[in-house]
């Protein structure tokens, strides 16, 4: 009998930095998601430049989304995520803090997932227009909770977040 391999999910990832040369973090982690076993980008936003979110006496940070196609099961995704920010410098000081890098895996495939580990969907998603914006860019037809990406944005803030450049 010959293994079927799995099929890939799309799984969105967002990215995130607002330490020292935050385009060049979003750029080497967006390689590094790219460089992971039979994981392949298929979509990314631009970057975006956001106001701080959560602890607000920070820097500003640089965000984007990308989308890939993976046969990794979405917990070896997350883990494959966290070691890139281990990799790249990531330290977990103090919530909301400042970072070098940040990964959120948002989406994996049609997956619903509440461990202590991983909730899929992303939970906190839906209220944070740094996020919404550019993976509305990228996929405009996702859905959460029955709600277009455009109609969740319509009740959030986007004060100060704007282009800035290619990913």
């Amino acid at each position: 009998m010959i293994a079927r391999r799995p099929s890939p999910a799309r799984a969105y990832i967002a990215l995130g930095s607002n330490i020292e040369d935050k385009i060049g973090h979003l750029r080497l982690a967006a390689q590094k998601i790219g460089q992971l076993p039979e994981t392949e980008i298929v979509a990314h936003s631009t970057i975006w430049r956001t106001p701080p979110w959560g602890k607000l006496d920070q820097d500003w940070f640089a965000n984007a989304v990308v989308a890939v196609d993976t046969v990794l099961a979405p917990v070896e995704l997350l883990e494959s995520c966290l070691a890139i920010e281990t990799e790249m410098g990531r330290t977990r000081a103090e919530r909301w803090g400042p970072r070098i890098i940040d990964l959120d895996l948002l989406i994996h495939g049609t997956a619903s997932i509440r461990t202590e580990k991983l909730t899929l969907p992303h939970p906190a998603m839906a209220e944070r227009a740094f996020v919404l914006m550019p993976l509305q860019e990228i996929a405009p037809e996702i859905r959460i909770r029955g709600e277009s990406l455009a109609k969740l944005l319509e009740n959030l803030d986007a004060t100060g977040i704007e282009k800035m450049g290619a990913l």
